[in-house]
């Protein structure tokens, strides 16, 4: 059996408060280990919660520091497990978080306090993605820009039954409603994919990215022989000339090599 190749790139990430909000509520990360695991996360705190901000804040410190530990229990766990162990206790404490400044506040009601999160683990030829909320994976493979996430929101679930248009679900009034974030509840629904990975490109984003720009707009842009930390300049530069409706959040792998 042949082993399994490692893939050498180049990555940026980057937030950007947009144009329109008052408070940045993105937050990004990209991480490697010796293994030659590479590891995106975009997480985009929720624009109706009372603490939007520190629930993403939380959730890529947390994210960095289970990395961190991941090489020493790379025998203990799968990926998958890894990334599931990972989300689920990141949920756990900012809904313990949110009890306990509820408490502290001695507010009656409960603090919302919760946030996206799309992940990204490459590693060898393999990569898993895990998809809370309506921040994005995308791929990018002979030129076009395949979506590798379904969005957890009311609108999808409206989509998928045919209630309403692609075309519809652009503008419709609860297009921002999520079906499901980080921290929102005491358990956790999380979407976890597994795929193959052959050096291409890899972008992870929040909505104030791909609400702004379409995926022929922002593969124009990856497809330039800019640098990569470049692109996402350029990624959030021409989202904000369109509106810039909201934060931006985004991470970019970009494979220039293997072995």
């Amino acid at each position: 059996m042949p082993e399994s190749k490692n893939y050498h790139g180049t990555y940026a990430y980057k937030t950007d408060i947009g144009r329109v909000r008052k408070t940045n509520e993105d937050r990004a990360i990209i991480l490697m280990n010796s293994d030659n695991e590479v590891f995106l996360a975009v997480s985009d705190g929720m624009g109706g919660s009372e603490k939007g901000d520190v629930a993403s804040k939380l959730t890529i410190d947390l994210l960095k520091a289970a990395f961190k530990k991941k090489r020493k229990h790379r025998y203990l766990f799968s990926d998958k497990n890894w990334i599931t162990r990972t989300c689920k206790n990141i949920n756990k404490k900012i809904y313990s978080m949110a009890e306990k400044m509820r408490k502290a506040e001695k507010k009656s009601e409960k603090i919302s306090m919760g946030c996206t999160l799309v992940a990204v683990l490459i590693t060898g030829e393999r990569m898993m993605i895990a998809n809370i909320g309506d921040s994005r994976a995308y791929m990018l493979k002979d030129g076009e820009l395949k979506q590798l996430t379904t969005d957890q929101t009311y609108v999808e679930y409206l989509l998928k039954t045919g209630r309403i248009s692609e075309e519809g679900a652009k503008t419709h009034p609860d297009r921002h409603i999520l079906t499901n974030a980080l921290g929102v509840y005491n358990s956790l629904s999380l979407s976890i994919t597994d795929k193959p990975y052959h050096g291409e490109s890899i972008l992870l984003c929040s909505d104030g990215l791909y609400n702004n720009l379409d995926s022929k707009e922002i593969a124009n842009i990856l497809l330039t022989d800019e640098r990569t930390d470049q692109k996402v300049v350029s990624l959030i530069s021409i989202a904000n000339h369109a509106g810039g409706s909201d934060n931006i959040g985004i991470a970019l792998w970009e494979c220039i090599a293997n072995d």
